[in-house]
């Protein structure tokens, strides 16, 4: 069997990576530059993960609403510190290459 294509990593120097990522961003200046609201615009995404954590927090519904909202809450807070904490992570990894490789941008 063969292995999938590998995604390439902006990070890496990978230019087509890089070329999307750059399109990613023009794409959502322009959209955030139609939206008049970005509250409104962005209620339904937050509202879907929201109820995506109450559905992990009560898979059969039979807590009361308040309290699965809580749970909810407190499972979503756990999914972003390990966002977080991914993200510190990587930082953290990069800047070391970064000062191995002797060109550290950030002094």
């Amino acid at each position: 069997m063969t292995e999938p294509a590998r995604e390439p990593n902006p990070a890496s120097g990978d230019s087509r990576a890089r070329d999307r990522a750059v399109i990613a961003r023009i794409a959502a200046a322009e959209r955030w530059a139609r939206t008049s609201d970005r509250v409104a615009a962005t209620e339904p995404a937050r509202r879907g993960l929201r109820a995506r954590f109450e559905r992990e927090a009560d898979p059969d519904g039979i807590l009361d609403s308040v309290e699965r909202a809580r749970r909810g809450h407190a499972l979503m807070t756990a999914h972003m510190l390990r966002l977080a904490r991914a993200s510190a992570q990587a930082r953290a990894s990069a800047q070391a290459r970064r000062t191995a490789a002797g060109r550290d941008r950030r002094r």
